[in-house]
């Protein structure tokens, strides 16, 4: 049996260029039949390792760390959100909406990996934030999650009490920013190279195709 390509994804769960692009990986994969060939692990990045427990207004947020008017941030909501309805998924962006603190989410997409669970968790997670309007920092919407995607919730909220669980993910966070990783979404091939942004299909599948004839 040939060795699966590796695919890490560098990214947060509150980001919605990640989403897209492994959207956009995910349909590059399918159209090129490779599915059982492929093993993806999603690793950890937070956009904004400081943000306070209670969030901060995305506008204002946005304003703050972008320097983005409100009419930029606007434009650039609609386009995101026409680009994941072409992809199947639902951004809705609403006047209240927070962003968060996603940490935690890291710990439990740590603790989903040991269960092949991870990009179902990833996403089920992202689809909460983007789609239903739920701050994925509290306790009651991270267990939820857990069992949506058939995992023990005990369990995994257990390791948010962990100093290894915890500590696990600072060292991996660690790692990708030490390789130079500092915008997401960064995919990177076996280790030896990388794509970063939300690139298009086409693009995807040229790399693929690439690498799996290296294979």
């Amino acid at each position: 049996m040939k060795e699966k390509l590796k695919i890490d994804i560098v990214s947060d769960v509150v980001c919605p260029w990640c989403t897209i692009g492994y959207k956009r990986l995910e349909k590059a994969i399918a159209e090129l039949g490779i599915e059982d060939q492929i093993e993806i692990e999603w690793q950890p990045f937070e956009l904004n390792p400081n943000m306070p427990v209670e969030g901060q207004n995305v506008t204002e947020h946005i304003s703050e760390k972008y320097g983005s008017t409100l009419e930029q941030q606007r434009e650039s909501q609609e386009r995101m959100t026409a680009v994941g309805k072409e992809l199947g998924f639902t951004f809705d962006y609403f006047k209240d909406m927070k962003m968060v603190n996603t940490f935690n989410a890291h710990v439990l997409l740590d603790y989903a990996k040991e269960f092949g669970k991870q990009t179902e968790l990833q996403m089920r997670l992202t689809t909460a934030f983007f789609s239903e309007r739920k701050d994925v920092s509290e306790r009651d919407i991270l267990k939820q999650a857990l069992l949506d995607v058939g995992l023990n919730a005990e369990e995994g909220l257990a390791k948010l009490e962990s100093e290894d669980a915890r500590y696990e993910v600072r060292s991996k966070e660690g790692y990708w920013q030490n390789m130079g990783v500092s915008s997401v979404p960064t995919i990177v091939f076996n280790r030896k190279s990388a794509v970063t942004g939300a690139q298009p299909v086409d693009l995807f599948k040229e790399v693929l195709s690439e690498l799996m004839a290296e294979q």
